[in-house]
């Protein structure tokens, strides 16, 4: 699955990097005497919140930010992630014999509606397309990091409500797919895959057009900005310029000085007007801070650069689950109804499993973002982790088991675990490298663990990392068909295993890691009030 709708980050400050996290050196008691200049900057700066220039919301008006707005979602949802609704397409492509000489004239002389070689081109067919939309996360998560976003803080109020829109948009996109079917069913069969690919050029023509004209060329400054710009604008001295010894006239003077006063008061009104006054302000500083404090990691490893971060077990851990788990979703959406043709023995079963897959997983994404949302917000990581990790095994039992009931039951939880499994994922590397799904950050593991300044390259090394792993789909593929004769338990309780196995090392890691940074951090407490009691001690005897 393609996340660059989930790399998106509203904006944040990452904690201050340790010092020996930035130039390598031993940590050194601060009442040892030294030497050498204590300013002097470090060998290697590490920016820990680089704002960015932008646009204010309040210099365009509320019309016009929607539009913004809409057109993203919408843009989003026709273009973003339509790949993964080939799950409605693989029926279109096989009555339309795509691949079909590449059945034997046995199979052919059987009259089978799905050969071996056509199954495995047309699963090829979809490995590539979900791995190039999955490598491009690497890219465009650096162009992230280096430029920004566009529409997140086009009204900062909401920025939480706008990410999720884009989200949702990304999971319903599936859908475009499933309204294609119905289209091709509806023509008698005559609205072939070229014609209305074709069509759909139509799509990219409009967005490319949106970007020239309605759609912003900058980024809309960030909250933190915002913030920034009305302190500066609540400070009342600088109504008073060097320039006013100038003026001889006092009622001249008194005239300038309340005009300035007047334009800093209008933009102190515009300002709360796009990001709340100042209750709505310290209301959702609070919120953040209680949600830095649920995750119990947020801050790991702000400050380092990325390529350091990618060479630390929280990176490989979570690059190893989420390798695991794309593969498995990725192989379970290729393949869902020849699976179950298997498994139920009945080609009617298997076909009314898949229709209601192609309509659950666009609706799933949806419908359960708020609940997500609500998690993210209310779970510790490592609780969130222990919560993934037991979906998944008990979606790889349930998709062992050849009976109807089975099946649906694991479509349903795979639907609901598929956003939430790339939320909570996000959701941690912020807050240990910050980001919200509904008003929380998106990309959670990734933003809570590796922090604001290298979300982009960190969560993009992740997800492009884990599409080149899905060249393995392939090799799967030719192991159900060949070495197990078309049966898929075998595979599904392999990856189920496999699967459980990384994620319960992964969340012990973590466990053991909160513990450690727990004692480290009440060492640290009783050090700083060790030092106080001593410098108490010092000024009595003076």
């Amino acid at each position: 699955m393609s996340l660059v709708q989930h790399i998106s980050v509203i904006n944040g400050v990452d904690c201050e990097p340790e010092p020996d996290l930035v130039d390598d050196c031993d940590f050194v008691p601060i009442r040892r005497q030294i030497s050498y200049d204590v300013i002097q900057p470090p060998s290697e700066a590490i920016p820990v919140a680089e704002l960015l220039p932008g646009t204010p919301a309040y210099k365009h008006s509320p019309a016009k930010r929607i539009a913004q707005v809409v057109i993203t979602v919408i843009a989003c949802w026709s273009a973003s992630g339509i790949v993964f609704g080939f799950a409605a397409l693989k029926p279109i492509l096989i009555d339309q014999g795509v691949y079909h000489e590449r059945c034997t004239p046995a199979e052919i002389d059987e009259g089978l509606e799905l050969c071996a070689q056509q199954d495995l081109r047309l699963n090829l067919f979809f490995t590539i397309a979900s791995i190039t939309a999955n490598v491009s996360a690497l890219p465009v998560g650096t162009i992230l990091d280096r430029c920004g976003s566009r529409i997140a803080n086009a009204f900062p109020k909401y920025a939480g409500s706008i990410v999720a829109l884009v989200t949702g948009a990304f999971d319903a996109s599936a859908v475009v797919i499933l309204f294609y079917r119905l289209i091709y069913d509806a023509s008698g069969r005559s609205f072939t895959p070229d014609k209305f690919f074709l069509a759909y050029l139509i799509v990219p023509v409009c967005i490319l057009i949106a970007l020239v004209t309605i759609m912003p060329a900058r980024d809309y400054v960030s909250t933190l900005q915002l913030v920034n710009k009305i302190e500066k604008a609540e400070d009342a001295t600088r109504d008073v310029h060097d320039s006013d010894d100038e003026i001889e006239s006092t009622a001249e003077l008194n005239r300038v000085r309340k005009k300035r006063a007047e334009l800093r008061k209008n933009k102190i009104r515009l300002i709360d007007g796009v990001l709340g006054d100042k209750d709505e302000r310290q209301m959702r500083a609070e919120r953040e801070e209680d949600r830095k404090q649920t995750s119990w990691v947020w801050g790991v490893m702000h400050g380092l650069p990325a390529h350091r971060q990618i060479a630390t077990p929280w990176f490989i851990f979570i690059t190893l689950m989420t390798v695991l788990q794309m593969i498995r979703m990725n192989y379970f959406i290729a393949t869902i109804r020849s699976q179950y043709e298997y498994m139920l023995a009945s080609v009617e079963k298997a076909d009314e499993i898949g229709a209601f897959f192609d309509i659950a997983l666009p609706l799933g994404g949806v419908v359960f973002t708020p609940a997500i949302g609500y998690l993210l917000d209310r779970l510790s990581v490592p609780t969130m982790l222990g919560l993934i990790v037991l979906c998944t095994t008990v979606i790889g039992v349930l998709n062992s088991i050849p009976a109807v009931w089975a099946g649906y039951m694991t479509v349903v939880l795979f639907v609901l675990l598929r956003p939430l499994y790339y939320s909570a994922m996000s959701y941690v590397v912020f807050h240990s490298c910050y980001i919200p799904r509904a008003n929380f950050g998106s990309s959670d593991y990734t933003t809570k663990i590796f922090g604001f300044a290298t979300f982009g390259r960190v969560y993009g090394a992740i997800i492009c990392l884990s599409g080149i792993a899905n060249f393995s789909q392939y090799g799967l593929d030719a192991l159900t068909h060949h070495a197990f004769d078309g049966n898929p338990i075998p595979i599904n309780a392999a990856l189920a295993i496999g699967g459980f196995i990384v994620g319960t090392a992964l969340v012990i890691f973590v466990f053991v890691s909160v513990r450690q940074m727990g004692d480290q951090g009440r060492v640290d407490e009783e050090r700083e009030r060790l030092l106080l009691e001593e410098d108490e001690e010092d000024e009595s005897y003076r």
